[in-house]
C-alpha cells in the first residue's frame, strides 16, 4: 500500500514537473486549470486575466498561431473602427470629392457670363447646371458632416468588439494551452514555455497590423504609402530587358538542340497522323470500339458509338483525329519519360527532392506564361503545342509513379528478395505490378490534363478541336464553341474508359 502510495505521489510530482518545464510562470495555476479541464466533461469554461489583457500576444507567446492568426486579425477591426473614432476625419474621403466638382462649377460661371453677353438662349442651361452642381456641393457637404458625427458610433462600436473578442480569448485560453500540453507530453519537439523571441515576434506582429492598418484605414490621405506598395517600375522594366535578353542568346546558342528535340516530335507526330487520320474511318472506328467493349465492357462501348457517331455525323471526325494525334504524342513522350523518372525518384529521395519543384512549377505556372518561353525555342505550330502539352499533364504520371512505388508493402519485398529475387526481378515482378492501379491512374491523369490544354494549345498553331473554339471565342459563335466543346469532352471521355476500364 505504501509503495503505490509513493508511486502516485512520484507520478504527481513528475506531472508538476513537466507542467512547470511546459508554462514557465505560474505553473500552479496552470495545474489546477489543467486537472479541472481534464475532468470535466466537455467545454471547461476557464477565465485566464493574461489572455483578456494581453489578447491574440498572449496566444503567439505560448505558440498557439492557429489561435493567433484570427484573433489578430478579429482585433484589427475593432483598433481599426477605435482609431477612425478617435482620430480619424471621417468626412475627408467624402470631401476628396468636392475640387473637382467645385472645379467644374467655376468653369459653369464663366460659361454663363459670357452666355449672358452673346448667346442669351444658353443661359437657362447654364444656370440650371449650376444649381445642380450647388445642390451636388451641399449634399456632399452634408455627408461629410453626417459622417464625422458617427464618430461615437464608431468608438462604442470599436470598443464593444474589442471586448467580446478579448472575454472569447480569455475563455479559450486554458483549454487551448491544455490541448497544446497534451500534444507537447507526446511530442517533445514542439515549442513550450516563453522565451524573448517568441514574445518579441508576437508583439512586434501585433503592434505592426494594428498601427498599419490603423493609418491606412483611419487617414488614408496624410499616409498614401499605404494605400499601394512603392514599387519602382524602372526595376521591372530593367529586369524584363534582362530576361528577353538572355533568352534571346540562348535560343540562338541552342538552336542546335531545340531543333533536334522538334525534328524528334515531329516524326512521332507524323507517325501518329498517320495513323489517326489517313486509316479509314470504319476501321478506326471498329479499333476504338473493340478497345472499349475488351477493356471496359461493351456498354461502354455502345456509349463509345454515340460519341464517334456524334463526332462524324457533325463534322469533327478529322479534327478529332488530329488532336487524338497531337495528344498521343504528348502523352506517349509524357508517359515514357515520366514513369522511369516517377520509379527512380521513388528511389532516391534526393534525386525526388530537386524534381518535386519542378513538378510543382509545371502545374503551379499558368499555361499562358510558359507558352512565352516555348515560342522563344521552339517557335510556333505543333511541335510547341506538343512541349506546352507535355509541361502542363506530365507532373501526375511522375508524382503517382512514385506514389505507387513506395506505396508497396515492405514485408512483399522482403519476401521476394529472401527467396533471392534480383533488384530487376523486383521490379518487374513485385513492384510495377502492385503499384500499377496508382500508375495507371497517373496516365490517365496526364491524358485528361493533355487533353485539356487542346485550346491554348490552339493559340500557338496546333490544329484540331481547340481551333473550333479559339474561332467560337473570336467571333462570338456561341454554337459552334458548344458544339466543339461537346467534341472534346467525348474524346475526353472515351479515352477514361479505355484507359481505366479494367482498373475500375
Amino acid at each position: 500500500m505504501k509503495n503505490k502510495l509513493d508511486d502516485v505521489i512520484s507520478e504527481d510530482m513528475d506531472h508538476q514537473t513537466q507542467i512547470k518545464e511546459f508554462v514557465t510562470v505560474r505553473s500552479d495555476y496552470y495545474e489546477g486549470q489543467f486537472k479541472f479541464i481534464g475532468d470535466k466533461r466537455g467545454f471547461a469554461y476557464t477565465w485566464n486575466w493574461m489572455a483578456f489583457v494581453l489578447g491574440s500576444i498572449w496566444f503567439g507567446m505560448r505558440s498557439l498561431w492557429a489561435y493567433y492568426l484570427p484573433f489578430v486579425a478579429l482585433e484589427t477591426l475593432a483598433v481599426v473602427q477605435l482609431a477612425r473614432g478617435i482620430w480619424g476625419d471621417l468626412g475627408a474621403p467624402i470631401l476628396a470629392r468636392l475640387p473637382g466638382i467645385e472645379s467644374t462649377l467655376q468653369n459653369r460661371y464663366q460659361q454663363l457670363a459670357e452666355a449672358k453677353l452673346s448667346a442669351p438662349d444658353n443661359v437657362a442651361s447654364f444656370e440650371s447646371s449650376i444649381a445642380s452642381l450647388e445642390r451636388a456641393v451641399n449634399g456632399i457637404k452634408a455627408d461629410a458632416v453626417a459622417a464625422n458625427a458617427t464618430s461615437l458610433q464608431l468608438i462604442i462600436l470599436g470598443f464593444i468588439g474589442l471586448f467580446t473578442i478579448k472575454t472569447v480569448q480569455a475563455i479559450l485560453a486554458n483549454p487551448a494551452l491544455q490541448s497544446r500540453f497534451s500534444k507537447w507530453l507526446s511530442d517533445q519537439s514542439l515549442g513550450n514555455g516563453l522565451n524573448t523571441q517568441k514574445i518579441v515576434l508576437a508583439s512586434t506582429l501585433t503592434a505592426v497590423t494594428y498601427i498599419t492598418c490603423s493609418l491606412k484605414f483611419g487617414f488614408p490621405e496624410v499616409f498614401p504609402s499605404l494605400l499601394t506598395f512603392p514599387a519602382d517600375p524602372q526595376v521591372q522594366s530593367s529586369v524584363a530587358e534582362a530576361i528577353k535578353t538572355w533568352m534571346n542568346k540562348a535560343a540562338i546558342s541552342t538552336e542546335w538542340f531545340f531543333d533536334g528535340l522538334t525534328f524528334g516530335i515531329r516524326n512521332v507526330l507524323d507517325a501518329l497522323e498517320t495513323i489517326f487520320v489517313e486509316t479509314p474511318w470504319p476501321v478506326m472506328c471498329g479499333f476504338i470500339l473493340l478497345l472499349t467493349g475488351l477493356s471496359a465492357g461493351w456498354r461502354a462501348a455502345i456509349f463509345t458509338a454515340a460519341a464517334l457517331a456524334y463526332l462524324g455525323y457533325l463534322g469533327f471526325w478529322d479534327k478529332s483525329m488530329m488532336t487524338l494525334a497531337l495528344l498521343g504524342t504528348a502523352a506517349c513522350i509524357s508517359i515514357s519519360l515520366g514513369i522511369p523518372l516517377g520509379i527512380a525518384c521513388a528511389r532516391n529521395q534526393h534525386l525526388y527532392s530537386i524534381v518535386r519543384p519542378i513538378l510543382d512549377f509545371m502545374q503551379t505556372m499558368p499555361a499562358f506564361v510558359y507558352l512565352i518561353p516555348i515560342i522563344a525555342f521552339f517557335g510556333t505550330g505543333k511541335p510547341a503545342a506538343i512541349v506546352a502539352t507535355m509541361i502542363f499533364g506530365g507532373s501526375p504520371v511522375v508524382r503517382l509513379t512514385v506514389l505507387g512505388i513506395r506505396g508497396v508493402p515492405k514485408t512483399v519485398r522482403e519476401a521476394a528478395m529472401a527467396y533471392g529475387a534480383s533488384k530487376r526481378y523486383l521490379l518487374w515482378k513485385v513492384d510495377l505490378p502492385l503499384a500499377m492501379p496508382s500508375i495507371m491512374a497517373g496516365i490517365n491523369q496526364t491524358i485528361l490534363l493533355s487533353l485539356a490544354m487542346v485550346v491554348i494549345a490552339s493559340l500557338i498553331g496546333a490544329k484540331g478541336l481547340g481551333e473550333d473554339v479559339l474561332e467560337a471565342l473570336q467571333y462570338a459563335s456561341e454554337g459552334q464553341g458548344i458544339l466543339a466543346g461537346l467534341a472534346i469532352l467525348f474524346c475526353a471521355m472515351i479515352l477514361d474508359r479505355i484507359i481505366q476500364g479494367k482498373r475500375r
